[in-house]
């Protein structure tokens, strides 16, 4: 049964910095990749980030490049989100997901697993 466990999601203020953490488990293909969603309220949801199992390749959304940094701990079957200079804008839901045995995507229809996700709200 394959599980993804967000966490680390909170209220901070613009500017500031928060670092999310997917923890997964269950999986049993030999690879897989792990992408970052986010969903604002009436809004579609949106592709952040992903990194790749086969060689750690990563990719950000435009609206992230040089201020998220996505990273793995194989050892410890879990994915980072690392946050940097928050904007209102980034205020949403974020999801963890993933799919075995396929390159990473920014699309999030590629992916078969989700977490529950956690909220993350930037403000003043």
């Amino acid at each position: 049964q394959v599980q993804l466990v967000e966490s680390g999601g909170g209220l901070v203020q613009p500017g500031g910095s928060l670092r999310l953490s997917c923890a997964a488990s269950g999986f049993t293909s030999d690879y897989y990749a792990i992408g970052w969603s986010r969903q604002a309220p009436g809004k579609e949801r949106e592709g952040v980030s992903c990194i790749s199992d086969s060689d750690g390749s990563t990719y950000y959304a435009d609206s992230v490049k040089g201020r998220f940094t996505i990273s793995r701990d194989n050892a410890k079957n879990t994915v980072y989100l690392q946050m940097n200079s928050l904007k209102p804008e980034d205020t949403a839901v974020y999801y963890c997901a993933a799919v075995p045995a396929h390159g990473c995507g920014l699309t999030p229809d590629i992916y078969h697993y989700w977490g529950q996700g956690t909220q993350v709200t930037v403000s003043s």
